[in-house]
């Protein structure tokens, strides 16, 4: 039973991917661009874009599951082609941020909803999967730690519970190869809330070094995340900060409670990845 696997080339469907290749299932790669995905021999890479419906059907023959990145363009006519080539379920990586109130209007939460509701009109069977804010996301401080500057934060005291994205992996794995997950909706966390701060902290301690956090003004928080990301974006992660501070993000379900097994750390993942921060 062949498992679909798109955005292979991100962290989580890189993990998904070998995880169920090194279990002996048969897994098909798919890209805009399958020549440039770096797989494991043996891996299919095929090609796959959802503004070109004529790209389904090599892309879906003989696929039994899907695990999906959330993509709103094209995502009815592939539901659609997924249902008529015989696709029995569907993981997709979706986002907390899909259950916010002002999430039809909001750039992060609309980009979810838009294809969770794609997937819920459909008869075919569907596990959304809602990790909140990801351990990996401190990435970001990787240059100014790196360079021996402070990290600039608006809302350093923003409470979060971040996951590692292997945890995501093995949850989204284990609704691809077992029923107890199969059409529920889950969202998940780390199991240690954690500010941004306190995420700066732990970071110092696996470096030995100091790391000082600087508060900056929205409006110049906003202007450097615009370098990277477009500005609807960079304001919806503002304002999520901003909530955070006040409300601090709850506990969701981890690997604990879906897995029974403990779930990695924020130090954890950054130790792992402490390389990141040690050159500018």
């Amino acid at each position: 039973m062949t498992v679909l696997i798109t955005g292979a080339r991100g962290q989580i469907g890189r993990a998904v991917l070998g995880r169920l290749h090194a279990a002996g299932r048969p897994v098909r790669a798919v890209s805009a661009r399958p020549s440039g995905l770096d797989v494991p021999a043996g891996v299919e890479r095929v090609e796959l874009a959802l503004n070109r419906p004529d790209t389904f059907a090599a892309a879906l023959a003989g696929v039994r599951q899907v695990f999906l990145y959330p993509e709103p363009a094209g995502i009815d006519a592939f539901v659609a082609a997924a249902g008529a080539a015989g696709v029995e379920h569907v993981v997709l990586l979706s986002s907390a941020s899909a259950l916010s109130p002002d999430a039809e209007s909001d750039p992060l939460g609309s980009h979810h909803l838009l294809v969770e509701r794609a997937l819920t009109a459909s008869a075919l069977p569907a596990t959304l999967l809602r990790p909140d804010a990801f351990a990996s996301n401190a990435l970001g401080w990787a240059r100014p730690i790196g360079a021996g500057l402070p990290v600039e934060l608006p809302y350093p005291d923003a409470v979060l519970a971040p996951i590692h994205p292997a945890d995501v992996a093995d949850v989204a794995v284990a609704a691809l190869t077992g029923p107890a997950l199969r059409g529920r909706a889950v969202t998940l966390t780390g199991g240690q809330r954690l500010t941004l701060r306190e995420q700066v902290g732990v970071l110092s301690e696996v470096l030995g070094r100091p790391v000082p956090v600087e508060t900056i003004t929205r409006a110049e928080a906003e202007r450097q995340l615009s370098r990277f990301m477009p500005a609807p974006m960079a304001d919806s992660l503002l304002s999520f900060w901003a909530t955070a501070t006040t409300t601090p993000t709850p506990l969701g379900d981890t690997t604990r409670t879906l897995l029974d097994t403990p779930e990695r750390t924020f130090h954890q993942w950054a130790t792992e990845h402490a390389a990141a921060f040690t050159t500018a």
